[in-house]
C-alpha cells in the first residue's frame, strides 16, 4: 500500500504571521509531496511495501539512502504539520507538562533547550522532543531527514514534536534569521496534539 501525502487540517495561511502562506504551500505541496512520491518509488516491489512508516524507520538499513531520506522526510513532515495549529502556543499542562518540568526544571528551561537544539543544528535538519518508555522526555536534533526512530540516530526515543530547520521551512519569510523562526514556532505548537503523542508513546 502506497503512502499518501497527508492533508492539512488548516489553510496554508492559517499560521500567519508566524509561518507565511507561500512557505506553507511550497513546503507541503512540493517538498513533502516529493518525499512521499520518492518513498513510494523506493519501497515499491520490496519487502518494505505494506509496512507502517514507523516500522520502516525503526528497522531501517541506514545504507539505504532512498528510504532513509524520503522515509524520514515523509514521517518528519507528517508530524510537523499535525503538531501545529492556528490556535497553538501556550504552555503544556498535565502529564506532559509535568514531564517537561521534571526534565528541564520549567517550561522556559525546556524552551531554551529546544531552541538551542534547533539553532545549533549545522546546515539542514530537525529539532525534536522525544519520549522514552516510562515517560521521560528528551530534546535532541538530527541532520537532514534523519529522526530518532532510526537506528543509532538522535536520542532514541519516540518523536512527539519536531521543528524543521531546513532553509526551505523559513527562508522566504525569515531569510537567515533562524532564531526568529524558532521563536515564532512556539506560537503555533498544538500542545494538545503533542500531549496525545506523549500519552500514546510513553
Amino acid at each position: 500500500m502506497a503512502f499518501d501525502l497527508p492533508q492539512l487540517s488548516y489553510a496554508y495561511d492559517a499560521l500567519e504571521p508566524h509561518i507565511d502562506a507561500r512557505t506553507m504551500e511550497i513546503h507541503h505541496s512540493k517538498h513533502h509531496n516529493g518525499y512521499t512520491t520518492k518513498l513510494n518509488g523506493a519501497i515499491e516491489g520490496t519487502d518494505l511495501e505494506g509496512k507502517s512508516i514507523e516500522t520502516i524507520l525503526t528497522e531501517l538499513d541506514m545504507a539505504n539512502g532512498a528510504v532513509r531520506n524520503n522515509g524520514g522526510g515523509f514521517f518528519n513532515h507528517s508530524l510537523f504539520w499535525e503538531t501545529m495549529s492556528p490556535n497553538g502556543g501556550g504552555i503544556p499542562t498535565g502529564a506532559l507538562g509535568d514531564a517537561i518540568t521534571e526534565a528541564y526544571g520549567s517550561f522556559e528551561g525546556f524552551k531554551d533547550a529546544f531552541a538551542n537544539a534547533a539553532a545549533t543544528r549545522f546546515g539542514s535538519g530537525w529539532a525534536w522532543l522525544c519520549v522514552h518508555k516510562g515517560g521521560k522526555i528528551e530534546v535532541c536534533s538530527t541532520p537532514n531527514q534523519d529522526n530518532p526512530l532510526m537506528p543509532g540516530v538522535g536520542c532514541g526515543g519516540y518523536p512527539i514534536l519536531g521543528l524543521d530547520v531546513w532553509e526551505h521551512a523559513y527562508y522566504l519569510n525569515y531569510q537567515n534569521r533562524r532564531p526568529d523562526y524558532i521563536n515564532a514556532f512556539f506560537n503555533v505548537i498544538d500542545w494538545s496534539k503533542v500531549a496525545e503523542n506523549y500519552e500514546a508513546n510513553k
